[in-house]
Order: structure tokens, then C-alpha cells, then sequence
């Protein structure tokens, strides 16, 4: 982290994502989404923000709150990628199949467009918990079927390695993409613009550019801790009744997972506050932010004007209300 970002005191709370050739900027009270068009213009789209939890406030409470946020954020996350897509659509698959053809006359747009992000966002998780969690299960028990009389805690380690090292693979498979590098400069962009903001500096792209790519509250690391407090608890779970069993273990982890992720968001709040002034904190964060080498990268002049824009609309009307 740069010397300038160590003594700042002031967090946000204001997050991104990147997009296809453009970010998406999440407030106290607004998101936006700015996407660079073909023809160069940045497009801008605004929506005030609304909160399950206003409605029913159990959905706020701590270790609940981080899995309805994580699914809130997914979500979001989606539909501002299918946004963002709109404007760089597919010459090959310009021409609607038939399939699709059939859904546009079956359901209307809002309905289509539902139905695509609740399939997008199913499979999304299915595909992290079938790679991070089935799979290492899978794996080990495959393994150790010739070695009955492994021991629990060697089981739990094994499996624990498999997981961190699968998290690994995945995330240089996708950094070595050619469509996925410019996302990636875009989430570095991201990164760059809230510290620049953090730091009090004026949004210039002079002042972002000079600033840090890894974030410690980057979804990055927060994937990371999911997957490091998963080995955590089920080591713990593991420990007090020893399943041997793939189906049963798998079973438990399906179980544990909403657990998992209200612990890891609780944890990313804390480290969100002290990361700059806790050593511990720093510590923790340490693997996190290495692995953001993989999901950030340095972005162009014409990326940071995307990021400034973002946040500029994402600043709240009372200074100081956005604090972590």
C-alpha cells in the first residue's frame, strides 16, 4: 500500500465492480453504473438504492446480514454486467436462437430479464460451491479411500490445501484471458479511485493513477476468507463429529455455508476499519491482497475517467455519511 494511504483515517464504505468496459459504483444511497460506449461516451445510469433490511430489519443482524448482502450484491452485480454487455454485443450472436426467440414471446422483458439474473445468479453460486467445496470433497475422499485409517485432522488438511489451491488455479486461469484483462484494468481502476478518495486527494486522473490497485475490502479477499474460514469451521465441525463420508461432508458444507459467509462479512467489516492502524489486521488481509495481483490490473487514463465519474455520482449528499 502507498506511503499517502497508510495515515488516512477516513474508509468508505462506497464499493465497485468492474464491467464490461465500464464499473459499477455502490453508495449509502445510490449505485451507478458508467460504461464507455463504442463511440467513446460514457453512458451513465443512476438508481436509488433500496434495502431489504428497511423492510425486515432481522435480515440486518449480524451473521444473517452477510449472506443476504452477498446474494443483494450478486444480484446487482448481474444485471449491471447484462447492462454493461448491451452496448458490446456479440457479432456472432447477433441472431436470436430459437429458444430465445421462444422466451420473448412467452415472458415479457422485466420477467425475461428476472429469470435470466436468477439462472445467472444459481449458477454463479453453484459453480463457486461445486469448485471450492464439492470438489476438494470429492478429491480427498477419492484419495484417501486408500488410506482408511487417515486421521480426521490430516483429512481436514488435505482437503483444506485442495481448496486454497483450486481458489488459486481458477483465479490465474481467468487472468490469463484476453476478454477478461480489460475487466480486470477496470477493477484495478475501481481500486485506485476509492483510495484516491480515501486519501482526501481531488478525482484527477493525475491523483488516481499514483495511488495502490489492491484493496483490503476487495470481493477478492473477501472470496478468499470464505474459503479459508469454511476450513476453519468445518475443521472445528469435523473435529467433533468425524464424517468420513463424501456425501455426508459435502452435506455439512452446503449446511455450514450461510454461516461461513456471515463470519467472513462480520470479519471484512472489522479489517475494514483497522487495517490501516491494526497489525493483526494487516496480517490477515496480507493473502487477500496478494491475490488481487491476479484479479487487478494497471488501468488506462480513459479507465480512471470511467472510476472518477462512478464514484462522483455515488457521493453522498451529507459529507461523511458514507463512512465505514
Amino acid at each position: 500500500m502507498a506511503e499517502e494511504n497508510k495515515s488516512c483515517a477516513f474508509r468508505t464504505s462506497i464499493g465497485g465492480q468492474a464491467l464490461i468496459e465500464g464499473i459499477l459504483m455502490r453508495g449509502p444511497e445510490q449505485q451507478a453504473i458508467v460504461v464507455r460506449d463504442q463511440e467513446g461516451n460514457l453512458v451513465e445510469k443512476v438508481e436509488a438504492l433500496k434495502f431489504i433490511r428497511d423492510r425486515y430489519p432481522i435480515l440486518g443482524v449480524p451473521l444473517i446480514r452477510g449472506t443476504v448482502n452477498f446474494l443483494d450484491s450478486m444480484v446487482n452485480g448481474v444485471k449491471a454486467l447484462m447492462y454493461s454487455a448491451d452496448f458490446y454485443p456479440d457479432e456472432e450472436a447477433a441472431q436470436p436462437s430459437k429458444f430465445e426467440q421462444w422466451l420473448d414471446r412467452k415472458l415479457s422483458s422485466k420477467k425475461l430479464e428476472g429469470a435470466i439474473v436468477t439462472l445467472s445468479v444459481i449458477l454463479g453460486v453453484g459453480l463457486s460451491v461445486l469448485l471450492f467445496m464439492v470438489l476438494p470433497t470429492f478429491i480427498t475422499g477419492g484419495l484417501l479411500h486408500f488410506f482408511p485409517g487417515f486421521p480426521m485432522w490430516g483429512r481436514n488438511l488435505v482437503e483444506g490445501v485442495l481448496k486454497i489451491l483450486i481458489f488459486l488455479l481458477y483465479l490465474i486461469f481467468c487472468s490469463k484471458q484476453k476478454d477478461i484483462y480489460r475487466v480486470f484494468q477496470y477493477h484495478g481502476a475501481e481500486h485506485k479511485t476509492i483510495f484516491c478518495y480515501e486519501a482526501g486527494l481531488p478525482l484527477t486522473v493525475e491523483n488516481v493513477r499514483i495511488q495502490p490497485r489492491h484493496h483490503p475490502r476487495c470481493g477478492t479477499s473477501f472470496l478468499f476468507v470464505v474459503i479459508f474460514v469454511s476450513i476453519l469451521l468445518s475443521s472445528v465441525v469435523f473435529g467433533i463429529w468425524p464424517i468420513t463420508n463424501v456425501w455426508l461432508r459435502t452435506a455439512a458444507h452446503l449446511l455450514l455455508l450461510p454461516l461461513v459467509v456471515g463470519i467472513t462479512y462480520e470479519f471484512n467489516r472489522w479489517v475494514g476499519r483497522h487495517v490501516q492502524d491494526n497489525k493483526l489486521a494487516k496480517v490477515l488481509t496480507a493473502p487477500g491482497l496478494w491475490m488481487q495481483n491476479f484479479t487487478t490490473n494497471e488501468p488506462d487514463d480513459g479507465m480512471i475517467e470511467v472510476a472518477i465519474r462512478s464514484l462522483e455520482l455515488v457521493l453522498p449528499s451529507e459529507k461523511g455519511k458514507d463512512e465505514w
